[in-house]
């Protein structure tokens, strides 16, 4: 068991959520298995100084749809942030980046922000 420590200054979201989630499953380490929940933790340091590259501000969107006819909601990313702050923005990649079954809510819960 290992604890990582990831510091996200000057670094991109996507690089950091890459890191965070290859690290979340395991796959450091030479006995790695897909079907293994793994040990390692990380805590993720200065996530205000989370860079988004481009004009992701502007222009990248987070879609949800509430199943009924005509309610496909649209958020940009900076109205998230505004909101929610880029912990939440980094969480969702992560998440997003984990394979979707049983294993993917306990390893995101090894997951510290400080």
């Amino acid at each position: 068991m290992a604890n990582y420590t990831i510091d996200c200054t000057h670094k991109t979201l996507g690089r950091v959520a890459t890191e965070i989630a290859t690290i979340l499953q395991g796959k450091k380490h030479a006995s790695y298995d897909p079907r293994l929940e793994g040990d390692d933790t990380v805590t993720v340091l200065h996530i205000d100084d989370l860079v988004l590259t481009g004009r992701k501000e502007e222009q990248k969107v987070y879609y949800s749809h509430t199943t009924q006819i005509g309610h496909l909601k649209e958020r940009k990313i900076k109205d998230v942030i505004a909101k929610h702050g880029k912990k939440y923005v980094l969480r969702h990649a992560v998440e997003r980046m984990l394979p979707k079954n049983k294993l993917q809510i306990r390893r995101m819960k090894r997951i510290t922000f400080a």
